[in-house]
Order: C-alpha cells, then structure tokens, then sequence
C-alpha cells in the first residue's frame, strides 16, 4: 500500500534515498547537457537538502519508491525538485500523488504557485508536467552557456488564491 509521508526528522537511510534519485535520473545522462545536479549529490549534502528544504517520500510496503523535496519562495510559489520515482515503480501515479502534496503544502503556506525547471531536452517532461496543469513561463540557461538549457514551469493554484 502507498503511502506519502513527510520525511520523519529520524530518518537515516540517506543511501537509499540518494540510490533512488540517482536511479530515477539516470535516464538523462546521455541526453542533457549540462549534467544533472543529482551528480554532486552525496548522502551528507542530501541530508542538509533536507533539513533546508521539505521533503516527502512515496513508500509501498515500507520501501521508498518515489520522493519530492519542495522550498517555499514566498510570495510566489513552492519551488519543486528533485521529483524522482523508482523506475519499477513508474506509470503508477506515483508522481502525480507526490505532486498532489506539494500542492496541498503550497495551499497550507498560502503559496499561490508551484514552480519547477526541466532540462530543454526533455520534451516528454514538459508534455507531463502541462498534463498535470503546468504551464511555461520561461526559458532559462545554466552559467556558461549561450542556449537555452532549462525552462521554467507554474502552476497556478486556484485554492491558495481563495484561501
């Protein structure tokens, strides 16, 4: 059975939840130029990660399968990352349940958006993310280079506006 929790403030297994998004993002390796961010991860850096940030974890049968870490920038938005999903575990909605909280999370804040940037090249990402009602709101570029290498996505949230 799933279940999406808060990151509990014992949590220890740091290895696994760094094998997870490793595993998860493995996919764009050969696609994306720069390298994805979850390369510099370590278990000491994930763990600040999430202390700093607010991170929630997917579990079927006691075994993570999926996790999202979110930062609030007020007065905009939840900034979302990190949304990583075990590749066994994908197609399941998983993903959508993850983003669900987060959004629940912005509405509790007051936050009126979520925000999250995907690489450029991968198009089926965007197509996703505009299904679950994200829009793009801008193209971006890592230091150093001259194209675009990312773009910005929102999603606006109706019941924080009323809230």
């Amino acid at each position: 059975m799933l279940s999406i929790n808060r990151l509990p403030d014992d949590f220890t297994d740091w290895s696994e939840l760094l094998s997870l998004i490793m595993s998860a993002f493995a996919y764009m390796d050969e696609r994306i130029d720069p390298p994805s961010s979850a390369h510099k991860l370590t278990e000491a850096s994930l763990a600040q990660k999430a202390q700093d940030e607010l991170c929630y974890i997917a579990e079927d049968q006691g075994i993570i399968v999926g996790c999202i870490f979110c930062r609030p920038e007020p007065p905009l938005c939840l900034y979302i990352g990190k949304l990583a999903i075990s590749k066994a575990m994908q197609g399941r909605g998983i993903g959508r349940a993850l983003l669900e909280r987060a959004e629940l999370e912005a509405v509790e804040r007051g936050l009126p958006n979520l925000r999250l940037e995907t690489r450029i090249e991968l198009r089926e990402n965007h197509q996703a993310f505009q299904r679950w009602g994200f829009v793009k709101t801008a193209d971006r570029s890592h230091p150093g280079y001259d194209r675009i290498t990312f773009i910005e996505m929102m999603k606006p949230l109706a019941q924080a506006i009323t809230a």
